[in-house]
């Protein structure tokens, strides 16, 4: 199989763990018979060195035509970097923005997986941590609260500000598809989070995410108020499979459920469109203070990798031997630094794509 990867490096570490995912990907390739086409182009920081804008429209092209893309990191030092002396809009953040927007990725996925080797890293109790968890947070990405009308007037005096929560019927079925499509990949499970007690928005979420289940009579659908969700994330997120959600309570709880695995390095993301096609990304920042010193942990960006093999080309033996590689890697005792714990040996960012290699291959 013919599989068009369109890369993004990036800024800070991004480039030396992309390079890992493509040396994973590599080693998947030989494995199993496929060609992997990558084509780099510049985003954030890098690209406002040599074009003086965040993304150009020829990088979005790229990324249109290829099958998937997948990133490494955007932004530098707020404090420090030239880059955050710019206008808003010329900032590399913004760039990640733009490439959401034109290629219409609504749906986010973040996973947040406790592996039994990092369990010691879980800020939860023992007896809840014992029991592991995986769970993948769909956040519909492009609507709601943050997208929605807004305004800031001052009426006798008094400022009065305005945000408006929109969302059509349409822009909800088309996240609940995409989440019980993955729910039907997994344990079949899908967790609706709203607040239908209070908001019109929610009970139309409620509703029509019902009218998809339908569809779907091999997943389970439960109902799930937020508030309630974020108290069960810290008292027993095993219980979880997919929680789909809209943009603004996915904002919250992704964070929240990444806290808990208490290993934000090991956290991968996908954000994806109408198609097969997804923009495939860590969850963790640029980390720029350790770029370059072969330090970074890149096993988000190769779980990220392994992401894209499942959701964007169907290929899920494929991503099953980059997972299970990933697991090996660690109950054989190796580790980076930010993950580091008594009686492991730390490794650095290249080391670590050899060892997931090595595993891989065998």
């Amino acid at each position: 199989m013919e599989l068009k990867i369109t890369c993004i490096p990036g800024d800070g570490i991004g480039p030396e763990i992309v390079a890992e995912a493509k040396k994973i990907l590599n080693a998947v390739a030989a494995k199993f018979g496929h060609d992997m086409q990558y084509t780099d182009i510049l985003m954030g920081g890098a690209s406002i060195d040599v074009h003086g804008v965040p993304l150009t429209d020829e990088a979005v092209e790229t990324a249109r035509s290829a099958d998937a893309v997948l990133m490494g990191s955007i932004g530098g030092d707020t404090t420090t970097s030239p880059w955050y002396k710019l206008a808003p809009n010329l900032r590399p953040e913004a760039g990640l923005l733009a490439i959401r927007k034109a290629l219409n990725l609504f749906a986010n996925l973040r996973p947040a997986v406790l592996y039994e080797e990092l369990a010691g890293a879980c800020p939860l109790k023992t007896e809840i941590s014992e029991k592991g968890f995986d769970m993948l947070i769909m956040r519909e990405l492009t609507g709601g609260l943050y997208f929605g009308e807004r305004r800031t007037t001052e009426e006798n005096g008094v400022r009065k500000a305005v945000d408006t929560l929109t969302y059509d019927e349409n822009e909800i079925r088309r996240i609940a598809i995409k989440g019980f499509d993955i729910a039907r990949k997994r344990k079949k499970k899908v967790t609706s989070v709203d607040k239908a007690n209070v908001l019109d928005s929610s009970r139309l979420w409620r509703a029509v995410v019902e009218e998809v289940a339908k569809d779907y009579p091999d997943v389970t659908l439960e109902h799930m108020l937020v508030d309630n969700c974020a108290m069960q994330l810290v008292k027993d997120p095993a219980q979880f499979d997919v929680i789909l959600t809209e943009n603004m309570f996915g904002d919250i709880l992704s964070d929240e459920a990444s806290m808990v695995t208490g290993s934000i390095g090991m956290l991968a993301s996908a954000s994806l469109n109408d198609s097969k096609f997804g923009l495939y990304e860590p969850s963790h920042g640029s980390a720029p203070d350790i770029a370059g010193k072969d330090l970074a942990n890149p096993i988000a960006t190769i779980l990220s990798a392994s992401m894209m093999l499942r959701y964007s080309f169907d290929l899920d033996k494929e991503a099953d031997a980059i997972d299970n590689a990933v697991k090996q890697t660690l109950k054989d005792g190796y580790r980076t630094g930010d993950i580091m714990s008594e009686g492991c040996e730390q490794v650095g960012c290249k080391k670590m794509g050899d060892l997931i290699v090595e595993r891989i291959k065998s």
